[in-house]
């Protein structure tokens, strides 16, 4: 993999200027590369990686991990079908896997209810949709090569008689 793009894969932060001194390229150069990936889609955006356990009030957010079962279309295969899934609101990723399942998507949503009302209403009727298997996330401890640190949490005193 090109170097520029290895080094935004780490820290997407890191700036043009630093990339240069890094791979020994003009900075100009740097600017242009990471321009022409941007605008070519090589780049698609930039994110942070948030601890959900460190964030105030984010505790009510439910993910979970849902297989799919397809029936390929003629002519289009799986594609038009994921199409239709992941431009879903509530499915933040969309992958075509080999196994059981055909689809793995992330979902996202404010209860354990709205997910379960996701799968029943949205997707399960969903033409060439054929089943699905639903995984609850309950802890988060590595994302995108990220291990989190956990939240301290308030010790209890022991009660003693």
């Amino acid at each position: 993999m090109e170097d520029i793009l290895e080094i935004l894969i780490n820290d997407a932060r890191t700036s043009a200027d630093e990339i240069a001194k890094m791979t020994g390229k003009p900075v100009a150069a740097v600017k242009k590369q990471i321009k022409q990936y941007e605008q070519d889609g090589t780049i698609v955006h930039y994110k942070a990686i948030i601890n959900p356990e460190m964030v105030e009030g984010n505790q009510n957010l439910v993910r979970a991990l849902i297989q799919v079962s397809i029936t390929p279309q003629k002519d289009v295969g799986f594609d038009h079908i994921a199409e239709r899934i992941y431009n879903f609101a509530e499915v933040k990723s969309c992958y075509l896997v080999s196994g059981s399942y055909d689809l793995l998507l992330v979902v996202e949503g404010t209860s354990i209810q709205t997910v379960a009302e996701f799968v029943s209403s949205k997707l399960s009727p969903m033409e060439n949709v054929r089943q699905t298997s639903t995984h609850f996330l309950l802890k988060k401890y590595k994302d995108d090569g990220r291990i989190f640190k956990v939240a301290q949490r308030q010790k209890r005193l022991n009660i003693t008689y």
